[in-house]
Order: C-alpha cells, then structure tokens, then sequence
C-alpha cells in the first residue's frame, strides 16, 4: 500500500512539474511574440516619422539623428548619405553623394532574457516636392 502511494505521488508530481514548465515556456514565447509585434510596429513608425520629416521640409532629413526610449525599446533614426554610380545612376557603395537621397536606418533595440536584441529597418527616401 505503501509503495503504490509512494508511485501516485510521484506521478503526480512529475505531471504538475511538467505543466508548470509548458506553462513557463508558453508564457516566455508570448512574451517574445507581444515584443516583435510592438518592434514592427516601432520600425515603421520610425519609417513614418522620415517620411513625415521629408514632407516637412528636406532640410529636417538631413540632419535626421534620434533616439528614443519607448518602454522597454530604445529607438534610433539615423540618415545617412547615398550614393549614386556616375555611369548607371544607380544608388551604390561607391560614387557619387547624392543630396535628393538618404538612407533611412530605423533601430530598435530591447533586453530579453539577459541578451539585447536589435531589429533593423533600412530604406531610402527621395526629396521627392524638389
């Protein structure tokens, strides 16, 4: 009698040990499903803030250099020069600046389970009202 106590006991044990880790894991991934949600929806409001900056006036996309905190996030947008090949007019790593076009950087960076992840969206955008 002993014995067969002793056996549903630990069967018991080991079933509710097993639903408290599924239940642990479950909760971690929801976790990192709700933080890419929020990151997507942080790097196109990054994007949309370039485009609102670019339809302001293109002066404020030159000097567009922020950062931010949003809760857990931190957010950067940076524009940087680009490059058009002098030939083939295509935008390239080596040629010349091109003042009508930016590269967009949209960063957002977060701390999940002891390591920093960093998602990042990159673009180009055109003075397009010149």
């Amino acid at each position: 009698m002993a014995v067969e106590a002793l056996v549903a006991v630990s069967i018991i044990t080991v079933s509710i040990l097993a639903a408290m880790a599924v239940t642990q894991k479950s909760v971690y991934v929801s976790r990192q499903a709700l933080h890419a949600t929020q990151v997507a929806f942080l790097l196109e409001e990054g994007a949309e803030n370039a485009r609102i900056a670019r339809d302001d006036a293109w002066s404020n996309v030159a000097v567009l250099d922020t950062s931010e905190q949003i809760g857990i996030f931190s957010r950067t947008i940076v524009a940087s020069s680009a490059k058009r090949d002098n030939t083939t007019e295509d935008i390239s790593s080596a040629g010349t600046d091109d003042a009508g076009t930016k590269l967009i950087t949209v960063t957002v960076s977060w701390l999940e389970g002891g390591a920093t992840i960093t998602k990042t969206l990159q673009f180009y955008i055109m003075d397009i009202f010149s």
